[in-house]
């Protein structure tokens, strides 16, 4: 067991005393003469004097414990997340007349959703405002063939990075999909570029899917921002 302050402050007021003691003791007979008194005072001081040093000990040890202990706050640190990390879902008349900026990753995922259903796809939204496990939509052709779609509503600074391309290959298999579509509004990396082009992953960045939107004419956003509801 780890010894306490309070023991290390007994242990040295106990060497302390006897050294004292000692000390005295060795006076004491090497001057016969001193008064009966004098080793009275040498017993009293000793015990005195070793209880303060020990609890001066306790008190300064237990002082440098309290400044090196490290702070229990901690600033948080989040990692890079989409523009809107709200789940809620305004109605598509608001969608369709909201900035890409002024959406949230749910609404995002849903104006992709109007988007290829009137391009003649059937449309499953499969992840809009949940957990996704990698595909967000997955929308059907007039042949039945399935794409998995992965949506990221990102800030034009902040890019998609490789892990989410891996990602939605391989949740692609448990859609039973056989092409994949990432579409962010901003881009990706170089590093995933390189993996979408290897694993044949189509992607669409942020002035590809803007001029998509607006060649389908149902998306007229305003220029003033609509705040996300909370």
């Amino acid at each position: 067991m780890a010894r306490t302050y309070k023991a290390e402050g007994r242990q040295i007021a106990c060497i302390l005393r006897g050294l004292i003691l000692i000390g005295g003791f060795s006076l004491y007979f090497s001057f016969p003469g001193l008064h009966w008194g004098f080793f009275i005072g040498i017993v009293v001081g000793s015990v005195l004097v070793a209880e303060i040093a020990g609890m001066l000990w306790t008190k300064k040890r237990r002082n440098q414990k309290k400044q090196m202990k490290p702070a229990t706050t901690r600033k948080k640190t989040t990692p890079p997340s989409s523009r809107r990390s709200s789940k809620s879902v305004r109605s598509d008349e608001i969608i369709l007349t909201s900035r890409l900026d002024d959406l949230s990753g749910a609404e995002f995922e849903r104006l992709l959703a109007l988007y290829f259903r009137d391009q003649g796809y059937t449309v499953k939204e499969v992840g809009v405002g949940g957990n996704d496990g990698g595909v967000d939509l997955v929308i059907i052709n007039r042949r039945g063939e399935k794409t998995a779609v992965q949506a990221k509503c990102y800030a034009d600074h902040n890019l998609v990075q490789v892990m989410t391309v891996r990602e939605l290959v391989a949740a692609k298999r448990n859609h039973d999909c056989i092409l994949s579509l990432l579409v962010t509004t901003s881009d990706l990396t170089a590093p995933a570029k390189k993996e979408a082009e290897q694993f044949k992953v189509d992607y669409w960045h942020g002035g590809l899917i803007e001029q998509k939107l607006k060649a389908w004419g149902k998306w007229q956003p305003s220029k003033k921002l609509r705040p996300v509801e909370k």
